[in-house]
């Protein structure tokens, strides 16, 4: 024994159980496409749903601010890194999602991480949808205060535990995705915000995944709706890197007394809240790319379906093919990469024990040769096994 044996143990484990991660260095290209260790090939792993990541306007408003601001905020901006950029990319925020305001924060995890805890005290409860990412399960364990996952999208269930938990916690909070990053469905944000009143929680709504790709504005299924709180990340649709947290202005001044991951963290670069800015400039007149965007899933999900691949309940631009064992959901990612097409295998402890699947994510940028492409891939994989 010795001091880094429970490092090597942990990871011999995780090699033996082939869920071991390793890093691929990527040059990214136009088109929906990348470059991987020297080859082209289709990229449907990325994030960037609408090819804002490289679009002339962000990466000119990006040099724009550096060149103004400089290369860093200084400070936290409880100190002296609240540049007046932050103020005015805030109030669009505020009122592109239909909120009185809005805050920045330097990643969604953060925020989920963060946020959390700041509203909890120790007789809170929290109820946590199943399925829920990885930073809102985080924050609520920093939180040490009671969880009650409700099962995944089940209203029912969730109703039934507000209804047996009134008396008994000093305040409740419901919390949700919008749409799941793992199962590419979606949340009834309707239905939850008539829950949440009629039993007083308060609804936190995480918007990672549709912020820029739906609802009023391209702002996420929240927008311009009555949820307590929104929180939508930059780092996906968006194109640049960060997140936000739109509210009341009373929530808005809690969370800069109250939230540890906000007060005690140095400011975004300004060059990056340039770059968030000529985004969200753009993003509410993007229909026809939204529109691009949602066909080409359709027509995926479709021929999968068709060729009797199990999509779960997918009806987004994320695209789970659940393959169930992970050794063979390893190999057809390695087959795939073989064929040019970049598709990553997702394992447990991301996902569910047999649940492991190749995720696609599917971009404005992908054409209809690239959809093709991969069709005949799932076809061809279908057959050779």
């Amino acid at each position: 024994m010795n001091k880094y044996s429970f490092i090597s143990d942990a990871l011999e484990e995780r090699k033996n159980r082939h869920l071991l991660r390793s890093l691929k260095s990527v040059v990214p290209l136009t088109g929906g496409e990348v470059e991987v260790n020297g080859r082209r090939m289709v990229n449907f792993c990325s994030n960037d749903y609408l090819g804002l990541s490289t679009h002339p306007l962000l990466k000119q408003r990006m040099i724009e601010y550096t060149e103004s601001y400089g290369a860093g905020s200084t400070a936290s901006r409880l100190v002296c890194g609240n540049l007046n950029c932050f103020d005015e990319l805030e109030a669009r925020l505020a009122k592109l999602t239909g909120q009185e305001g809005a805050i920045v924060f330097n990643s969604g995890f953060q925020a989920n991480v963060s946020l959390l805890p700041a509203i909890t005290d120790p007789n809170t409860l929290i109820l946590s949808d199943l399925l829920n990412h990885n930073s809102i399960i985080q924050g609520s364990k920093l939180s040490r205060c009671h969880v009650a996952p409700f099962q995944h999208n089940d209203l029912d269930h969730l109703e039934g535990i507000l209804k047996k938990s009134a008396a008994n916690y000093s305040r409740r909070i419901i919390v949700t995705e919008s749409i799941f990053s793992m199962d590419g469905d979606m949340a009834d944000i309707d239905s939850l915000i008539t829950l949440s009143q009629r039993y007083d929680a308060l609804l936190v709504v995480d918007e990672a995944h549709a912020t820029g790709v739906m609802g009023k504005n391209g702002m996420g299924l929240s927008s311009n709706k009555d949820v307590d709180m929104v929180m939508g990340t930059f780092s996906k649709a968006v194109g640049a890197f960060g997140a936000y947290v739109s509210s009341n202005s009373m929530m808005r001044d809690y969370i800069i007394n109250f939230c540890n991951g906000f007060i005690y963290t140095t400011a975004l670069p300004p060059g990056v809240i340039g770059a968030i800015d000529a985004a969200i400039e753009l993003i509410p007149q993007m229909d026809k790319e939204r529109e691009k965007l949602m066909a080409n899933s359709a027509r995926l999900r479709k021929g999968l379906a068709e060729m009797g691949y199990n999509t779960g309940k997918s009806a987004t631009h994320i695209i789970p093919v659940i393959i169930g064992d992970e050794e063979e959901a390893l190999r057809l990612s390695a087959w795939l990469l073989e064929n040019s097409v970049l598709a990553t295998t997702f394992r447990p402890p991301t996902v569910p024990e047999g649940q492991s699947r190749i995720r696609i994510a599917i971009t404005a940028a992908h054409n209809d040769g690239h959809v093709d492409l991969l069709l005949a891939l799932f076809k061809r994989w279908q057959e050779i096994n």
